[in-house]
Parts: structure tokens; sequence; C-alpha cells
């Protein structure tokens, strides 16, 4: 499906990044492969899960570059962009799956915890495609055909977008991943760029880090290698005219997962008060609010 196409796959040293990375290469793309190597928690760098990837991708006939570098920079994606190009001659697509967790409830969390997740996912997502979108748009200015070229950025978020205690930082940053993915596409379809999101869920060194008690799946049941399909459509022409969605894909399942929208109105002639509010709240907007969700939340400090 992916002949002739390049990819950048951010993040690829290990997990679901490195999965992708080779499900790619098999469907016949050029794989560029970038990781900084850290621990979990963001601490330390080495190339060696890089190079196991690429080593993994050519082992099975496909051709990948490795590039060693901080996502997050922009003066290196900026670099890994022209090295793409230098290599390859074009960029088709990138996703980023780099990530790190830092953990805390909200009120013990430091300003480093949030600051160090905040820039690794969200600034991150947007390092890479600003740079790539830069490029894509020369690409439309400089060439009639460009119409015939899909290009496509796929963002990742996570379940933890709805949130989750005790990642206030990590969920953050990937609700922050949505809203560039609607925006991206906006800006983006006019020079033919599809830009979507998944929210994958699959046994990685992520879920390693709850309890065996609370984890919710195996590795036999979501195995990273099961995300590679909707990356890997997401990156084909067979997706031409798919932009601003989000993706749901893990173990045998894959869906779309609906933009926020206003769910309910209520309207009062003149306005409302805070009164008119707190007496007619749950007959009018909140008709069909779930009190024992509210209640759990409340429940759950």
């Amino acid at each position: 499906m992916l002949s002739n196409k390049t990819c950048i796959v951010a993040g690829a040293g290990t997990g679901i990044g490195r999965a992708v990375a080779v499900e790619l290469a098999s469907a016949g793309a050029n794989v560029v492969v970038n990781d900084l190597g850290t621990s979990l928690d963001g601490e330390g760098e080495t190339d060696e899960p890089l190079e196991e990837t690429v080593e993994t991708i050519e082992e099975n006939g496909g051709t990948a570059l490795a590039h060693f570098g901080d996502i997050s920079s922009f003066d290196y994606t900026e670099r890994l962009v022209d090295d793409t190009l230098e290599e390859f001659g074009r960029i088709d697509g990138a996703v980023n799956f780099a990530g790190i967790l830092r953990d805390s409830i909200s009120y013990k969390m430091t300003p480093e915890m949030w600051d160090d997740v905040v820039r690794v996912h969200l600034r991150g997502h947007f390092a890479l495609f600003r740079n790539v979108a830069a490029h894509w748009r020369e690409v439309a200015r400089e060439e009639d055909d460009y119409l015939d070229q899909s290009r496509s950025f796929v963002s990742v978020s996570s379940r933890s977008a709805l949130g989750k205690i005790g990642q206030i930082n990590y969920s953050s940053a990937k609700a922050g991943i949505l809203g560039m993915t609607r925006t991206g596409a906006r800006e983006l379809d006019r020079y033919n760029v599809r830009v979507n999101a998944i929210v994958p869920s699959a046994y990685t060194r992520m879920l390693e880090t709850v309890p065996e008690e609370k984890r919710s799946y195996t590795r036999e049941d979501m195995p990273p290698e099961r995300i590679g399909a909707i990356v890997t459509y997401l990156m084909s022409d067979e997706a031409e005219g798919i932009t601003g969605q989000t993706f749901r894909a893990g173990g045998d399942g894959v869906g779309i997962i609906k933009d926020p929208e206003i769910h309910r109105l209520g309207f009062n002639e003149g306005g409302w008060t805070a009164e008119d509010i707190a007496e007619r709240f749950w007959d009018s907007v909140g008709e069909d609010v779930d009190k024992k969700n509210l209640e759990r939340a409340g429940g759950s400090l």
C-alpha cells in the first residue's frame, strides 16, 4: 500500500512506535526512524533501541534510516525533515509515538514534571508537525500536480485525554494533541494534507507502570503490532478525503471517536441568572446528565 512513499516515525525505538515502523516498512514505505532512547520517565539517552528497530526492518527486507534526536526540538525536527529529503527525496507521512510519563497527583506535581511531559508530548507533536507542514506547503506552492500527491500526518493521543487520576500532565498534553490535530487538518486541507489522530491501546512499557492487578489487559490481548494497520491505512492513498478525525485502535477493534460537541442548550429569554440555573438545571440543560457519574467523580477526590 505504501510503495515509493517515505514516512517518518518518531518514538520508534520501542513499543507501538517500533511495531508501526516495522509495519509501514513491510507495506513498502521507506521509514525514517526517530528515537532518543530515554527511560520511561525521560532520563538518559541511547541509540540502541533506534538501531534495533532499523535492524528489524532491514532483516525483513525493508528500507530504514536511523535518526537520533529530541523530537521536541524545533531545530532537530527541521534537520530531521532536511535529512529525510536528502536521503529519499520526499516525505509522504509522519507519525509521532514519542512519549514519557512522570505521574503524580495534581497537588503534588512539580513544575518540572508538568513541563517535561507537556514538552515531549505536545511540543514534540507540534515541532514535528510544524516542520513537515512547512515543507508540504512549499511543495504545494511549487508543484502544479500537488493535488495528485496525498500526504498524511498522524497524531497520537490517549484515553487519558478523557481524564485519569495521577496523570494531569499527560492527559492535558494528549487532549491538546487532539486540538492541534483538528486545527492542523483545517489549515493544511488546501495543500492536500490529511491530519488525523489515533487513540491506541496496547501493552507497552507505559502499562507496566500500572500494578498488575489493575491492568485491564495483557500483551496477548493488546499487542502493539495491532496498531500498525490503522496507521498504514491513514498513510496510504486509500484514506483520501479522511482528515480531522480521531481513530480508536486496539486488539481486534478499530473505530472512530466523535469530536467534542455541544450536547444540550437551554434558553431563557433575557439571559440566565445563577438562581435560574440552580432552579432549572436538572430539568433543562442537565436533563440527561448521569448524576451517578458526577457523584463518583466527586467521591474520588
